[in-house]
């Protein structure tokens, strides 16, 4: 079968498709920071409430304070690379979510019931007690839950030939369960975030921006230990991703492509250097690197996603309909987003500084 003949016709874009990539890993990247925090600093408050003892709950509800506000944070923060991935790769995006329509459509409430136990969390804590627990298990459940959805959509894309499948499964519950990469791929991202969590913790602690009375040390300590550890077992789960892509695509990082190549290696030795400086304890440097290897890791990632479309589709082949007005509205609404984005900031900052 011709799987191309299942690929609908892309449309027309309004600058060259380099502007769009370029916006979509700065927005991914500033995503992927809030996101991490989000989901990682959830399970992190999990696994304190689950260990107890004073220190571990006012972990726990520190973790608390912030978690409504970085699942603000990620929901906004996502339109935008979402947006930019359907205006690259629509016609692959489109027909996946179609695919799976009842799974994606899902998220939209249940991202909403997650943000209201949050809430509930934040608020409550202190008149929940035992229920507490619950409540978190209920919200970073649901969070994980969506994350697995995302994972299987922006895999089930990449594989027109799966999409037969649908022809057997018409009724919008398609999943990619059978693929190899799937789990590897869900749980680096999931080990990722409870990493970058981790170190944002510590740099709340470093800074002070604390709204509970919990140690400021503590928080570093356990901070670093959370990133040293998950970016440990994170080595692991990289490879396991890369043995699991099609052979094609993983020779693209093992000498296939001398920029997959140097990407790789780059990634491994800024891994390594993570778990030292983790080790050490030295924040500064251990921020500056993990930044640096997220730069890495989102630019493997789209390296991956051409590698699997190069036999149907490149963004370059989208016709250009020349309109630069929508971009430059784009640029400008951006750049103020992000000074009101800060400034916000600044003020809940100084707010906490104040309650403290």
């Amino acid at each position: 079968m011709d799987f191309a003949a299942l690929i609908p016709t892309p449309d027309a874009i309004p600058v060259d498709w380099g502007w769009f990539y370029v916006l979509l890993m700065v927005t991914f990247l500033l995503h992927l920071l809030v996101m991490n925090a989000m989901l990682g600093g959830g399970i992190i408050a999990l696994f304190s409430l689950f260990q107890g003892g004073e220190q571990n709950n006012l972990l726990g509800k520190e973790v608390g304070y912030k978690l409504p506000y970085t699942i603000a944070f990620a929901v906004n923060m996502g339109v935008a690379p979402l947006l930019f991935v359907q205006v690259l790769f629509g016609q692959f995006i489109y027909s996946s979510s179609v695919m799976m329509a009842v799974w994606w459509l899902s998220i939209i409430g249940l991202l909403i019931l997650a943000y209201y136990a949050a809430y509930i969390y934040d608020f409550k804590f202190d008149a929940l007690q035992g229920l507490r627990t619950l409540v978190l298990i209920f919200s970073v459940g649901i969070l994980l839950f969506i994350g697995f959805m995302f994972s299987n959509n922006m895999t089930l894309m990449l594989q027109p030939e799966k999409w037969v499948a649908y022809l057997s499964n018409p009724g919008g519950t398609l999943l990619n369960a059978e693929d190899p990469t799937l789990w590897p791929r869900y749980l680096h991202f999931v080990i990722g975030a409870v990493a970058i969590a981790g170190l944002f913790l510590a740099l709340v602690g470093h800074f002070g921006f604390t709204k509970s009375k919990v140690d400021p040390a503590t928080l570093i300590e356990r901070g670093m230990s959370y990133f040293t550890k998950a970016t440990i077992i994170q080595i692991f789960i990289g490879l396991w991703f890369l043995v699991a892509l099609p052979k094609e695509v993983m020779m693209v990082f093992m000498g296939k492509s001398a920029y997959g190549t140097a990407l790789l290696t780059i990634g491994l030795v800024l891994a390594v250097a993570l778990v030292y400086f983790g080790l050490k304890r030295n924040l500064l440097l251990t921020s500056v690197v993990a930044l640096i290897q997220m730069v890495v890791m989102i630019l493997m990632r789209d390296l991956a996603r051409f590698a699997y479309l190069k036999p149907y589709f490149h963004p370059a082949d989208l016709q250009v309909t020349p309109e630069y007005s929508p971009l430059i509205f784009f640029l400008v609404v951006f750049a103020i987003g992000l000074v009101l984005i800060g400034y916000m900031i600044k003020l809940a900052l100084g707010c906490k500084k104040e309650v403290a």
